[in-house]
């Protein structure tokens, strides 16, 4: 499975608040961390790490903190993975490290690994934290109600959500979802 580490996750909603809650605003440390409801010593090392990848810009001083480096709209979710896991890497072998695989020299994959991880890497570089940032706005079924996060006590049980893996909410994803354009990358890459 494909998955995020927990603090790339978390990092994506440290920096959802910056977007959200005003982008050339310099907050402190404490303060994001109480508005993005995780633990503090958790966020100081996620704007330690973003502000040496060059997302953040660290301010000293009393009225110190932290501030976006640039617009949303300029930095790619690409960015923000590779800034917090490093470069998007399928495989070892992809990476262009020396790895132990002992089928490596006559692996009759490895070419085709290349090609499905620059797929992932090129939609992640077309997707911004502007977009990420930007509400998804809840889809309203044919019956008239709202999705369970806003139907109060007859939420269903199914529902689990860990920040930005919610697999319970009834919503509609905004036409340029990126997650689609990565499928529809990957299919036309196997014709």
């Amino acid at each position: 499975m494909i998955r995020l580490a927990k603090l790339t996750d978390y990092g994506f909603v440290v920096l959802t608040y910056f977007v959200q809650s005003g982008p050339s605003k310099v907050h402190a440390a404490k303060d994001v961390a109480a508005n993005a409801k995780l633990p503090l010593p958790t966020v100081s090392k996620l704007l330690k790490t973003l502000s040496r990848s060059g997302i953040l810009i660290a301010h000293r001083g009393m009225k110190g903190g932290y501030q976006l480096a640039r617009p949303a709209a300029k930095i790619s979710v690409a960015e923000i993975v590779e800034a917090l896991e490093g470069p998007v890497a399928l495989t070892d072998c992809i990476s262009g490290e020396p790895t132990d695989c002992m089928v490596e020299p006559h692996c009759p994959v490895r070419g085709k690994w290349a090609r499905i991880n620059m797929a992932i890497q090129d939609a992640l570089e077309r997707v911004s934290l502007a977009e990420l940032a930007t509400p998804v706005p809840p889809r309203r079924p044919a019956g008239g109600t709202t999705s369970h996060a806003h139907r109060g006590a007859e939420a269903d049980e199914s529902h689990s959500c860990d920040h930005l893996r919610c697999t319970g909410h009834d919503v509609e994803a905004p036409a340029g979802n990126f997650l689609q354009a990565a499928n529809r990358d990957v299919t036309e890459e196997r014709s």
